[in-house]
């Protein structure tokens, strides 16, 4: 199918969008057709049809993976109603651990432990892993060679970000695990919930 213009491309990437489950990325998007399509056209494109979406239940979001629709903040209650399984809630150690890996990466849990003064469980990294919010990037060239541990594209897009500079501003350790009630701003733990409450479409 050839594209011919800006409405036409837009039915193509709503389409895509909506049948796909993962974020889809620019060059994701060049797959869907056979001439070759500027990645300028495609967010002209992209731009128009997030605005053609604003105000209703769902919205275009641009997340560190790429674009997906997701259902709005302010309409998640009412979709929690189908599907009222609560998702885990983690353990302070597991949200200070997260916490320090995603404010100091790449780290050892060497460094965990200095910085948290407690030894790490395992299983604080396995779930983590599990969630695919952490992954090993390297190994730190000392005797030991320990993994190296680092945030990743997952667990950005699950928190509805798109760069780690988009994280809340590190203060000390406390205060992104627990809430601050004279803060405007939410921290890591409260990012993590709503999150675990948004749901894509």
């Amino acid at each position: 199918m050839q594209i011919n213009n800006l409405s036409e491309l837009k039915i193509v990437l709503e389409a895509a969008l909506l049948s796909t489950r993962e974020p889809l990325l620019i060059s994701d998007m060049q797959r869907l057709f056979e001439e070759e399509l500027s990645i300028e056209f495609l967010r002209r494109a992209l731009d128009e049809l997030r605005d053609d979406w604003q105000g209703r239940g769902v919205e275009l979001a641009l997340v560190a993976s790429g674009w997906r629709f997701q259902t709005c903040t302010e309409y998640q209650h009412f979709i929690n109603r189908l599907n009222p399984e609560k998702p885990p809630k983690y353990s302070r150690a597991v949200m200070e651990t997260l916490a320090i890996i995603a404010y100091k990466q790449p780290v050892t849990r060497g460094d965990i432990e200095e910085i948290r003064g407690v030894t790490v469980n395992t299983q604080m990294i396995k779930t983590l892993e599990e969630r695919d919010w952490i992954k090993v990037v390297g190994h730190r060239d000392v005797p030991g060679r320990p993994a190296l541990y680092a945030t990743t594209k997952q667990f950005l897009s699950d928190l509805n970000l798109r760069a780690l500079d988009e994280l809340p501003p590190l203060v000390e350790l406390g205060s992104l695990v627990d809430p601050n009630p004279h803060s405007g701003e939410l921290n890591l733990a409260e990012l993590i919930e709503q999150a675990d409450d948004d749901s894509p479409v």
